[in-house]
């Protein structure tokens, strides 16, 4: 007897590899899963601009950190005490003018150098609803509390996010010919929408996806982690307090179904020789001090060039720093 529905899993991808340079933006879906990633080594730059949840801010700040935008004053506001960018999340809002702008650039610069040689880029979709300033018609990213009469809210139309990638893929393609673009969409609710309304939102997001496929069937394809968490794991048990929001047993299942779509047999030996390391250095010993602990940090440093040499590309570098601070204390 089998007591789930097991979502298919899509077949004939394209390997994700720690060779290859990867740029994740998105919703907190592409935050968990691309800290599994860093956790493993990958080459990931990872929400530049924050958590990101509507199809259309995504593809405004891709255009921006192709052109290398450098974010001046006029692109801030002044509110609550803090000064804020309507294209990026809070965490990059600062008390001072100063601040806020090089912490903004600093990071907008980072994403325009890794971009060049990007071999994925993955985009999670959120919400198909977005936020329009009224004197300007701009969609934002995020109100930062601002009175909603500034805003007008409305659903994208599937035309609306065809014709966007449908532009920014060929944009891009034309510049890096061997891209790839992963889409998902977020599992998560958005329950202030409404339960039909964040259904239609999901759809939207679902078919414009669908219809990129189409279009670019070479390079565009998508992984069902929408489906595993909603039909997959049918039960409350893998979802948060807020009863919105995935456990971490049911990210820790999305991870393992993502390896199991993306990952070779050797790019999972990789994955289980850095957890050895990481695992290794999370030891707490009794006697730091000990011989035999010294000698427990050298075969750490030893596991760490070996697989170095195999894979030079894997930055173990605050790893082998820490273990030569804990050998010469």
């Amino acid at each position: 007897m089998d007591f789930r529905t097991q979502i298919e899993l899509p077949v004939g991808l394209p390997p994700i590899t720690h060779a290859g340079q990867i740029l994740m933006m998105g919703s907190c879906f592409v935050q968990n899963v691309g800290n599994f990633l860093k956790d493993a080594k990958f080459q990931l730059d990872l929400n530049p601009f924050g958590i990101l949840y509507n199809p259309s801010s995504l593809s405004a700040v891709l255009i921006e950190i192709l052109k290398r935008k450098v974010y001046k004053k006029g692109d801030l506001f002044f509110h609550n005490d803090l000064w804020h960018s309507p294209m990026h999340h809070g965490l990059f809002s600062g008390p001072t003018l100063e601040s806020t702008l090089q912490n903004i650039n600093i990071r907008l610069l980072q994403a325009h150098q890794a971009m060049q040689k990007l071999d994925w880029l993955m985009l999670t979709f959120g919400t198909a609803y977005v936020y329009e300033q009224k004197e300007t018609g701009k969609v934002v990213s995020n109100c930062h509390k601002l009175p909603e009469n500034k805003f007008n809210r409305r659903l994208l139309s599937v035309e609306e996010i065809v014709e966007d990638y449908t532009a920014l893929i060929t944009e891009m393609s034309a510049l890096n010919p061997d891209l790839k673009w992963l889409f998902t969409v977020s599992p998560i609710r958005h329950i202030r929408d409404g339960m039909h309304a964040n259904q239609l939102s999901k759809s939207t997001l679902l078919l414009a996806i669908d219809r990129l496929q189409q279009l670019f069937p070479e390079r565009v394809f998508y992984f069902p982690s929408y489906e595993i968490i909603l039909d997959e794991l049918r039960d409350y048990r893998f979802y948060a307090d807020d009863m919105l929001h995935p456990s971490p047993l049911a990210i820790r299942y999305l991870w393992e179904r993502f390896s199991e779509t993306f990952f070779s047999p050797e790019t999972k030996q990789v994955i289980i020789a850095v957890q050895d390391i990481r695992r290794d250095l999370a030891h707490k010993p009794f006697h730091p001090e000990s011989e035999a602990y010294q000698r427990f940090l050298g075969q750490i440093v030893l596991k760490i060039e070996r697989l170095i040499g195999k894979y030079p590309y894997l930055d173990f570098q605050k790893e082998t720093e820490l273990c030569h601070m804990r050998l010469n204390p």
